[in-house]
């Protein structure tokens, strides 16, 4: 809570409570869909009572030279302002696009969000992966795991990158994925780590092989070279990251890299019947260098169309009711707009063998925010929990004191 803002003191207290609702667990960005929607709705009514301009106030506040985290890090860089800078021309064009084509029984609405998430598993998160010469090329195995998020591709940039000075071929490079037998000793695919901590850990092994194949000329010993040499063709790459515990305070430096975002949502609002519409979404993002944007784009697409979901249908709470993906509220193609763009600062990171972050969970930090605020900008009406379903929508439009719950509740505490 607090993340992508300079906030000079913080005091954050958290519950952890018992229910008797459907079991949770990890999931894309897990924990920071829930901080963002609240921190980002937050910043929005606080602009309105300041008589500012959302993505203004949002602007005075991001980090700076001089800003921690609220745990008291320094960021490693700091893009927000010139990514909020990317976004203000495609907001006031929102703006003005809305004001036109609103009419009384169908209201545009544009909002804004800021989305922040570390890189790793919290703390010196470690890898390895290995790297064999072969008589075709190499082999290299890591727990880079694909499970459908663009593993194989991201090992072989890397271990190509990382071999260019030997001038190996795609083609010369075999990967051993997903093979538990002889994979190295490291950690999930997951915390978007995969990029930065076992990138660097590829990198390690690669470069291991290139001081060992080097000739006194420069250039690189084949496999036929090294074997008659008795070169060792096998080197496995190690990796850390420079990164601390959260001590009992909350203070530490528990990540060495971080995603940063400005998400944009534009929509549309049936005031008869409480449906909104996605029109567009529009991101401006800094995951430091993209080694494939195809793959990244990928993300970024994935992650918005999670983030409509998570905003505006989905909801898995009920064993006996949501009981598959229709009936849990899964966007459906019509939901998702065509109109999605999506902007990249590449700040480098000091830290990494490639100057890269990660993307997968920026991605759903907070796009679901956005869509929150362009909802209130369009109609009025504050969602406060998610989805944003359209009974809820009516209810507020209708000034019902409770529009927020999605059960028939009279509960004091909302």
């Amino acid at each position: 809570m607090g993340a992508g803002y300079g906030i000079p003191n913080i005091r954050g207290v958290g519950y952890v409570t018992f229910t008797n609702h459907a079991w949770g667990g990890a999931f894309r960005a897990f924990g920071s869909p829930q901080c963002f929607f609240a921190m980002e709705s937050l910043m929005d009514i606080l602009a309105e009572k300041l008589g500012m301009d959302p993505l203004e106030l949002r602007y005075k506040n991001v980090y700076r030279p001089g800003d921690t985290t609220p745990n008291g890090q320094v960021p490693e860089v700091y893009p927000l302002p010139e990514l909020i800078d990317m976004i203000r021309p495609k907001y006031a064009a929102a703006k003005k696009e809305a004001a036109r084509l609103s009419t009384s029984l169908k209201k545009r609405g544009v909002g804004v969000a800021v989305g922040v998430y570390g890189v790793g598993l919290d703390g010196p998160d470690t890898d390895q992966a290995w790297v064999e010469l072969t008589p075709e090329g190499v082999k290299v195995s890591s727990n880079w795991h694909e499970h459908g998020q663009g593993a194989d591709i991201g090992v072989l940039g890397c271990v190509h990158e990382s071999l260019r000075p030997m001038g190996i071929r795609p083609e010369q490079i075999t990967l051993v994925l997903n093979d538990l037998a002889v994979v190295p000793e490291g950690g999930i695919s997951a915390g978007s780590r995969s990029q930065y901590i076992v990138g660097n850990a590829i990198n390690n092994g690669c470069v291991q092989l290139l001081e060992a194949i080097k000739k006194p000329d420069g250039t690189y010993m084949t496999y036929d070279e090294a074997v008659a040499k008795g070169v060792a063709l096998k080197y496995v790459g190690k990796y850390t990251a420079p990164s601390t515990y959260i001590n009992e305070n909350g203070q530490g430096s528990p990540f060495a890299n971080y995603m940063y975002g400005v998400i944009l949502s534009e929509v549309e609002v049936d005031t008869t019947t409480g449906k909104v519409q996605v029109l567009k979404m529009t991101v401006a993002a800094d995951i430091g260098k993209i080694g494939n944007k195809l793959v990244v784009d990928g993300q970024f697409l994935g992650g918005i169309a999670q983030g409509i979901g998570l905003a505006l249908s989905e909801d898995f709470d009920d064993y006996k009711k949501h009981t598959s993906l229709a009936a849990c509220g899964i966007p459906y193609i019509k939901d998702v707009p065509d109109a999605i763009e999506i902007m990249y600062l590449e700040t480098p990171r000091p830290t990494s063998a490639f100057g890269s972050a990660g993307v997968g969970e920026v991605t759903l930090t907070a796009p679901h925010a956005a869509i929150a605020n362009a909802i209130y900008n369009a109609c009025g009406v504050r969602v406060k929990s998610l989805p944003a379903l359209p009974e809820k929508i009516l209810a507020g439009l209708k000034g019902d004191a409770y529009p927020y719950r999605h059960r028939a509740v009279k509960d004091p505490a909302y």
